[in-house]
């Protein structure tokens, strides 16, 4: 039973195919020789390098060559993280824009450009424009000034002088406002400390004021200022100065909008301060004092003018309180200021 079976499944010996195999019987190895050759399975294996190199182990997964240079690659290889900083509105009133209290800027929190802006402008204003010094330029120095000095600008100087200017006067229509300080006929006297301009006082030729008639009770406080005791203590050749520093009213803090009542006979007077600015860091350090000072000296050549000769474009309250200290009195000379002359086309 078992020759029988052998017998069936013995292929033919000039065919291979499974139907040969079955009619012929006559060879009795053809199965072995049909196993040897049929399923016979040849492994070959490669030895790899240590160095993995991800190009080949990329053309192996996907089946296609890696170029270089592909936009694919160059976007997953080349892609950088995003740290966008992100805020959440939950209300508040100064979600997307912010005004700063003491420079008056408003600026969006959160933006790096607006942010960046608005601490440069902060600065200039707090302790004033950076100023390097021109190779020409008309400086006045006094042994009170220490290293500090006061340059005065005219219409005719160079357009570099006057771009200078230009700037110190933006920064002045922050406070006082806008189109009317400066004009053609003005002189600009610029008070400069450790490179920076920290006042302007912006003046101009006049012909007449009004003396101002000051207000119930002020000159009776400015008499009673005065004639506060010493604060100074000398022991031999020691002077000791004690600092006092005095608490302002509120009436000298806010801006004055309200009418001045003036004589109506007019004076006459030579100088006219339009404007006076000094930045609020170097503020009550007698900054305001020097440069009308300064301009008492030389806005007129060869004399000097007296303080009755100066007259204040509408002072706000706090313009009427260094008034009265600096001329020692509440009714010295006001003037109205004219909008500002454009001057001729350059």
């Amino acid at each position: 039973m078992q020759a029988k079976i052998n017998s069936f499944f013995k292929p033919s010996s000039s065919s291979s195919s499974p139907i040969a195999a079955s009619v012929s019987s006559d060879t009795d190895d053809g199965l072995a020789v049909w196993e040897n050759n049929r399923n016979v399975i040849v492994n070959t294996y490669e030895r790899r390098s240590g160095i993995v190199d991800r190009s080949e182990v990329l053309k192996e997964c996907i089946g296609k060559p890696l170029r270089k240079g592909s936009s694919s690659a160059s976007k997953n290889l080349n892609k950088k993280r995003n740290y966008t900083q992100f805020h959440l509105e939950l209300g508040q009133s100064d979600f997307l824009l912010r005004h700063c209290a003491e420079c008056g800027a408003t600026y969006a929190p959160g933006d790096e450009s607006d942010e960046k802006n608005h601490q440069s402008f902060h600065k200039n204003y707090m302790h004033g424009i950076p100023f390097k010094g021109w190779q020409n330029e008309r400086a006045f120095t006094s042994s009170s000034f220490n290293k500090n000095r006061i340059v005065m600008v005219l219409d005719n100087d160079s357009p570099a002088h006057r771009n200078k200017v230009q700037e110190v006067v933006k920064m002045m229509e922050v406070e006082l406002g806008e189109d009317w300080i400066l004009h053609q006929h003005c002189k600009v006297y610029l008070f400069i400390s450790s490179q920076r301009i920290s006042g302007c006082l912006v003046a101009e030729p006049i012909k007449e004021a009004f003396k101002l008639i000051a207000p119930h009770g002020d000159e009776r406080q400015l008499k009673k200022e005065s004639s506060s005791p010493s604060t100074s203590i000398q022991f031999g050749n020691i002077v000791l100065q004690r600092e006092v520093s005095k608490r302002c009213r509120e009436s000298e803090e806010r801006v004055d909008n309200g009418a001045i009542v003036c004589e109506e006979e007019a004076k006459p007077a030579v100088c006219g301060i339009r404007a006076i600015w000094v930045s609020p860091s170097n503020r009550r350090k007698g900054l305001a004092t020097r440069l009308l000072d300064t301009t008492r000296k030389t806005f007129s050549n060869g004399c000097v003018l007296e303080k009755s000769q100066l007259a204040f474009s509408q002072p706000s309250s706090m313009g009427r309180a260094f008034g009265s200290k600096y001329f020692g009195t509440c009714s010295f000379f006001v003037y109205k200021a004219q909008l500002a002359i454009p001057g001729p086309t350059r």
